[in-house]
């Protein structure tokens, strides 16, 4: 399963062109493609116009949207959050250190536009989608 990052539909609602928001297009209806919570709460957060909100929440609502954080998996963020600062790597975000240890306890693949996963995919083994791939 491949979980889109808000970052990819952020991009996507807002019509930027790119390979991320190009590979999501091409997924959906062939792959299953999922979002959690926090992605839900962020991408829906941005829209001003009531319409769009309301198109965007209606489209969103097609893709199962799973709850990510329980205390287990909280504690196996604070753990990966140790290893990398015992690194020298710090994560700033604490939900896309949410997602990233969602998608790796649970084996999925992360779509996302966002740099601050780059650590944590070449540290922890989060599985992402590269342009190669595309």
């Amino acid at each position: 399963m491949i979980l889109a990052d808000s970052s990819v539909w952020i991009d996507y609602f807002n019509n930027v062109i790119n390979w991320q928001t190009d590979k999501l297009d091409a997924i959906i209806g062939t792959e299953p493609v999922i979002i959690t919570d926090y992605i839900l709460l962020e991408v829906l957060r941005g829209f001003r116009n009531e319409k769009d909100y309301n198109s965007a929440k209606y489209y969103l609502d097609r893709f199962p949207c799973y709850n990510t954080i329980d205390k287990d998996l909280a504690i196996k963020c604070v753990e990966n959050y140790r290893l990398l600062r015992k690194i020298g790597i710090t994560i700033k975000c604490t939900v896309d250190l949410i997602i990233a240890t969602y998608c790796i306890e649970n084996n999925l693949i992360l779509l996302h536009n966002d740099h601050d996963y780059d650590p944590i995919e070449q540290h922890l083994g989060l599985q992402v989608i590269h342009p190669a791939l595309y």
